[in-house]
């Protein structure tokens, strides 16, 4: 029967509607960017005393040699710090429940490892590292940041890529593809390097766009593409939104650079701020992508956006989740958050204040609540969880949002990584029966937990091999300290059952 673009809809929604991830059409088969949910890691954040060659406030401030303030700023919304052994004090006034306000260091190793842990309880498979011209001041703590991302993805069992963004590279032709042989290239020997099709992939950001900052011909822009596939790369594209008419945010005339990438990543930020956008964006854009990356060979893998905080894009979860649900209808090959720590433009993922008490005080900068809805610091980070869980066909396909923003007390059973519930928390769990690979999707790695709440009237069974085998401990209450229990159950949890 000839395959017609009528039957592949009909296909994709069927699959979507059973809860599974359509790959019948993509181009290649899962891999660590095929069938994975992506973050975008800027990992740009310096502080004044923390050691980076650059030696400043460095995306934290406008003038990076003065520490940030009301007057002196490039953030638009404020950091959870509360998980990082070391932050730095700034010149904001006291956060609203008069702590200091203090941020963090994207150099320090501790703050990479915290929000590759994040990533891992998250369900965030792999991270791009964005990399801009390397050939100025900022290259030398560009470079280690490339180190300190390589050690975290490789300690919690995440993938990584080089995103090389093109803007406002002047001499990019050339010195793009020097920095990939003399330095960048190394990276790929690591067993967390990202691959697909058995290829280490790269991603090129910024061909194409309509923009003053980006103007390479179009035959420049060929030549890198293929030079990259030339050194066996499989190369992503982060192109413009409407890069398949070539027109609005896209030049015409590039459609020829956008098909020589082996998959395509439309950019999303400023393009939507409601559910009817994300609608629109669905009925316009993507199925159109989608159909002309099947015709030619071509994964797709189109951005997610949280929304930008501070203009009050997010509708407290509602938007991203719309795009998950749209997304997982269209049957896409991949996911891109956009982004994980994008703090300059309100539109991160990580741990953010929750309410007023936790920015500075008079700052103006919105917390998570600021809709009126209660919102724990790490929510967007559980939404993108339940989102990429829905996308992999792991849980059903629903309009409806599932991911509560704030657990309520005695809501389901928390595990936590330290004793007294300190470290990190897995997800609410309700009651059911775990496996090993269900506590990983919930966040709870195996061998980890050192503590637990419990709500009152339910027990947990906790086992030391999957699939409810081996040594059990049965609790029926908080317990602050497994080491305390007979025998000592710390970082033994493999699986349980919840009644």
């Amino acid at each position: 029967m000839k395959l017609t673009r009528r039957t592949l809809l009909a296909g994709t929604a069927a699959a979507a509607l059973a809860g599974k991830t359509q790959f019948a059409f993509a181009a290649s088969p899962p891999g660590d960017v095929v069938g994975k949910v992506t973050v975008g890691y800027q990992g740009w954040f310096a502080c004044a005393g923390d050691g980076a060659p650059i030696n400043g406030w460095w995306h934290w401030s406008q003038n990076w040699g003065q520490p940030p303030s009301p007057t002196n700023t490039a953030i638009v919304s404020w950091p959870d710090v509360r998980d990082f052994t070391a932050t730095y004090e700034t010149a904001y006034p006291n956060l609203g429940n008069g702590q200091p306000a203090r941020l963090f260091s994207s150099y320090d190793q501790q703050t990479v490892n915290t929000h590759f842990q994040w990533m891992q309880q998250n369900g965030c498979d792999t991270a791009a590292l964005q990399r801009f011209n390397p050939t100025g001041g900022e290259g030398p703590t560009r470079d280690a940041m490339a180190a300190k991302v390589r050690q975290a993805a490789e300690q919690y069992g995440r993938k990584f890529y080089i995103m090389y963004d093109a803007t406002g590279w002047t001499s990019m032709q050339s010195e793009m593809k020097a920095d990939w042989i003399n330095k960048m290239r190394a990276y790929t020997s690591s067993p967390a390097y990202a691959r697909q099709n058995g290829k280490p992939v790269v991603c090129i950001w910024g061909f194409g766009f309509n923009e003053a900052n980006k103007a390479w011909p179009a035959d420049v822009c060929l030549d890198v593409v293929n030079w990259f596939k030339g050194q066996g790369c499989y190369v992503i594209g982060g192109v413009p939104t409407h890069w398949l008419p070539g027109n609005e945010d896209s030049r015409p005339g590039y459609l020829d650079v956008y098909h020589a990438f082996n998959m395509l990543s439309p950019w999303m930020v400023g393009r939507i701020s409601d559910i009817a956008g994300a609608d629109h964006y669905y009925n316009n854009v993507n199925q159109q992508d989608q159909a002309d990356c099947n015709a030619h060979g071509i994964d797709y893998q189109p951005c997610v956006i949280p929304g930008d905080l501070q203009s009050g894009h997010r509708r407290h979860g509602d938007l991203m989740w719309r795009q998950f649900y749209n997304l997982t209808r269209v049957g896409v090959q991949g996911l891109y958050i956009s982004m994980f720590d994008e703090f300059n433009e309100g539109n991160q993922i990580a741990k953010t204040a929750e309410t007023s008490g936790w920015v500075p005080a008079g700052s103006g900068i919105r917390a998570l609540d600021e809709d009126g809805t209660a919102c724990s610091a790490d929510y967007y980070l559980r939404l993108t969880n339940d989102g990429g869980r829905m996308f992999k066909g792991q849980a059903p396909l629903t309009a409806t949002r599932p991911t509560v923003p704030m657990p309520a007390a005695g809501a389901g059973v928390i595990f936590y990584e330290h004793v007294d519930y300190g470290g990190a928390a897995g997800a609410v769990l309700a009651k059911g029966n775990y496996s090993r690979a269900q506590l990983q999707a919930a966040g709870v790695p195996d061998n980890w937990a050192s503590s637990v709440r419990v709500p009152a009237g339910w027990t947990v069974t906790v086992y030391a091999e999957d699939n409810f085998g081996g040594q059990s401990w049965v609790r029926t209450a908080d317990t602050p300290n497994f080491v305390a229990l007979t025998p000592n159950a710390n970082d033994q949890l493999t699986s349980c059952r919840i009644s």
